[in-house]
């Protein structure tokens, strides 16, 4: 004879599942990566470097000494020597110009990657609300300004790349006409050069701000189907495995009283026998 038992399933013991195990892996195009957290601070240091250039560049720059010949039956005439022949802001002024190059076409090109292989939940936007305009504002204040202030250093240190390459050979002598840049002028090119890239700086954080917050309602949209999927489904009960456990030879034991107890009827006999 089988008896039949009822016994409740034990689930496997399992390490409970946190968000950050449910959260995707960032790959290396997003904004907030270390990838691209590496790529603001090398933007950051190049535009440091810029500038101190700049500033070796303004310290070592060309200047001139006038001198004026006295010949006899001759008109005084005026010459001019210059005092260093240019090859340090020269080197310095092209360093930082291709450093400064180098520097905003890599964050530049970064972001516009990173944006492009946006996920489309990202790319819906209300641009009619509040914070989706102000985002956009300041976006766009920051790349206009960015690149404003690139071009202004970049035309700044390509005029004095100009003119210090003008006297590399004969420095020292005497001449009718001598050309050199302003005070400041390399001075003014790496303070364009530190602005832009710290107004690249706010337009990466301006974005990945605007990422974050679309990340956000994206993750608030996903709580709220889960629970209105949750509450509109009936409760399940818990499951039960059914398993039949089988006796040890189960034998028939003979009682004296069976013949006795057979005489009383019983809800299952409506039929009388007396023996």
């Amino acid at each position: 004879m089988n008896c039949i038992s009822l016994e409740p399933t034990k689930l496997p013991h399992t390490m409970a599942v946190t968000h950050a195990d449910l959260e995707p892996n960032r790959s290396k195009t997003d904004l907030s990566s270390k990838t691209g957290a590496f790529l603001m601070v090398l933007t950051i240091l190049l535009g440091l470097l810029c500038f101190i250039l700049c500033l070796i560049a303004e310290a070592t720059r060309s200047e001139v000494t006038w001198i004026s010949s006295d010949e006899k039956g001759k008109e005084d005439k005026s010459e001019c020597v210059y005092n260093s022949s240019g090859k340090v802001p020269l080197l310095c002024a092209a360093a930082a110009f291709f450093g400064l190059a180098i520097a905003m076409v890599m964050e530049h090109t970064y972001m516009m990657i990173a944006v492009s292989k946006s996920s489309p939940a990202l790319l819906d936007w209300d641009p009619s609300s509040a914070s989706a305009k102000s985002l956009t504002w300041q976006a766009g204040f920051f790349f206009i300004t960015t690149w404003i202030c690139f071009a202004v250093g970049e035309i700044l240190l390509l005029a004095g790349l100009s003119v210090e390459s003008g006297h590399l050979k004969n420095w020292s002598k005497p001449r009718t006409d001598c050309y050199i840049i302003r005070e400041g002028l390399f001075s003014s090119a790496g303070v364009f050069a530190l602005t832009s890239v710290f107004l690249a700086a706010g337009l990466y954080l301006t974005a990945l701000r605007a990422q974050r917050i679309l990340e956000d309602l994206a993750h608030v949209r996903r709580e709220i189907l889960e629970a209105s999927v949750l509450y509109a489904s009936p409760p399940r009960s818990p499951q039960r495995h059914i398993t039949s456990v089988a006796r040890e030879n189960p034998t028939r034991e003979n009682n004296h009283n069976e013949h006795v107890l057979s005489v009383f009827p019983t809800p299952f006999n409506k039929s009388y026998s007396f023996v």
